[in-house]
C-alpha cells in the first residue's frame, strides 16, 4: 500500500506542472493531456524503477513526449499510406443525382436514413434491416415509409430540387 500512496503524492504534486510542460512543448492541451496520462500510467506499472531515477518527474515528461511523437508519427505514416494507396486510382465522377439524393439524406432523421440506405442503396429487405439495426420489422416498415415521405420534401420528379424547395433551371 506504502506505494500507491506514494505514487500518489509523485502524482499531486507533479501532474499540473507536467501537463503545463508538454503542453507548452506540443502547443495541444489536448494532445498534452492524452500523452500526460499514457506517462503516469505507464510510472505507476514501473514505479519501483520510476521512483529510484534521480528525477521522476523528469521521466515522465520525456515519455510523455515520446508517447506524443510517437502518435504524430503514427498519424503522418497513415497519411503518407493513404495517399500511397490513393496515387494512380481512378474515382469515378459523382452525378448531380447522386449529390442531390446525400444531401437530401441528410435532412431527414437519422434511423429513418439509415433504413432507407439500407433498404434502397445496400438491398437489405425489412427482415435483414430489422435484424442489423435490432428494431422490430413494423419499425422498420415505418421508418421507410416515413423516410420516403421526408425524402420527398427535398426531391422533385425530376431530382433537381434543392433543400430549399427551389427548382434548378425552370
Amino acid at each position: 500500500m506504502r506505494d500507491a500512496e506514494e505514487f500518489d503524492a509523485f502524482y499531486a504534486s507533479s501532474a499540473q506542472r507536467v501537463l503545463g510542460q508538454v503542453y507548452a512543448m506540443l502547443g495541444s492541451r489536448t494532445e498534452a493531456e492524452d500523452a500526460v496520462a499514457e506517462a503516469y500510467a505507464r510510472a505507476w506499472s514501473r514505479w519501483a524503477t520510476v521512483r529510484e531515477c534521480d528525477s521522476p518527474e523528469a521521466w515522465v515528461r520525456k515519455v510523455a513526449y515520446r508517447v506524443a511523437v510517437s502518435a504524430w508519427r503514427k498519424a503522418v505514416n497513415r497519411v503518407t499510406a493513404h495517399r500511397r494507396e490513393a496515387t494512380g486510382q481512378q474515382v469515378e465522377p459523382v452525378s448531380v443525382d447522386h449529390v442531390v439524393l446525400v444531401d437530401a439524406l441528410r435532412h431527414i432523421p437519422s434511423e429513418q436514413r439509415r433504413a432507407i440506405v439500407l433498404h434502397h442503396l445496400v438491398g437489405l429487405s425489412v427482415a435483414e434491416i430489422a435484424a442489423e439495426t435490432r428494431a422490430n420489422p413494423n419499425t422498420v416498415k415505418t421508418r421507410l415509409a416515413r423516410g420516403r415521405q421526408a425524402l420527398a420534401r427535398y426531391l422533385s420528379d425530376d431530382g433537381h430540387q434543392t433543400t430549399a424547395g427551389r427548382s434548378h433551371g425552370a
